[in-house]
């Protein structure tokens, strides 16, 4: 005869076990909460703010007695937030397109092509990066005044048809993460250089570009330097972040009317992350993977 087996029955959970469990959870994530906290309360401190009265928003309430929708209807009124949201779109859209159509091809060199100085070349990038933007401001100004173009955005915009450092880097990080013998395999099959960044490389690095555009988008999009210094005196061609700082200007003391604006300039650029944010992460999770 054989013996029975004896299935071990696991004992219940007790209360004081399922304490333990949870403290246990609580210590393991008690810094990623305390950062959260920190990140989220100036955000909700915003948004409360942005739907009290005029009057309740100079006390020291933390919540709003009513809720003033119409602060956001306002503030069109107030300024043409409009237009500025125009303009910082076209900004952020036509930098972010021109500097993927130029930084893609180099990254593609300076990643699967084998050519003499290529190390050097990839050296000069990493040292642009290093040069502040103020250094070249009044030389650069000097340029675009002595075309004419001062007062509009294309000083800000042109230059990305030369390609960004930081992109660069970005995305030559990520394409060596792609494997070299799908190149190989393309051009045994007779497909020119262009042919394989076209079909092989950037599909396959779709993620490492999308941070590289999102970083752009976000660079230009919260670029306040750049705006002020060349349409400063041309306020038909503001971006929202010159408008807004403007606007706090002449309504310093309507704090509701000022955070309602401030929640609308801050709403695309969450809702463009929440869309983008496995694309983004994925990219910059992989960009540092070989150097």
């Amino acid at each position: 005869m054989t013996a029975a087996v004896q299935i071990p029955v696991r004992a219940p959970r007790t209360k004081d076990y399922r304490r333990s469990r949870l403290l246990a959870w609580i210590g393991l994530h008690v810094v990623a909460v305390a950062f959260s906290i920190a990140f989220l309360a100036p955000i909700v401190f915003i948004v409360l703010t942005a739907l009290m009265t005029d009057k309740q928003a100079l006390t020291q309430d933390l919540w709003p007695r009513t809720w003033e929708w119409s602060n956001f209807a306002a503030v069109f009124k107030a300024a043409p937030l409009l237009q500025y949201f125009l303009n910082s779109l076209l900004y952020a859209v036509l930098s972010t397109v021109l500097m993927l159509l130029s930084s893609i091809p180099v990254a593609y060199a300076l990643s699967k092509l084998k050519w003499r100085g290529r190390e050097v070349m990839f050296y000069g990038v990493i040292v642009t990066m290093l040069l502040p933007p103020q250094v070249i401001a009044i030389p650069i100004y000097v340029l675009w005044a002595h075309l004419g173009l001062t007062g509009t955005l294309w000083p800000l915009i042109v230059p990305n048809l030369f390609g960004d450092a930081f992109s660069i880097f970005l995305m030559r990080q990520f394409f060596i993460t792609i494997p070299q013998s799908y190149s190989d395999s393309a051009r045994v099959d007779g497909a020119s250089e262009l042919q394989i960044l076209r079909r092989v490389i950037v599909p396959m690095g779709k993620p490492g570009i999308a941070a590289a555009a999102l970083f752009s988008f976000l660079n230009a999009w919260n670029d306040y330097f750049g705006p002020l210094l060349y349409t400063g005196e041309n306020q038909a061609n503001w971006t929202l972040s010159v408008g807004l700082a403007s606007f706090h200007s002449v309504h310093q003391v309507e704090w509701n009317l000022t955070m309602a604006a401030t929640v609308l300039v801050m709403l695309p650029v969450i809702v463009l992350f929440f869309f983008a944010q496995k694309q983004f992460i994925e990219g910059i999770k992989f960009s540092g993977v070989k150097g």
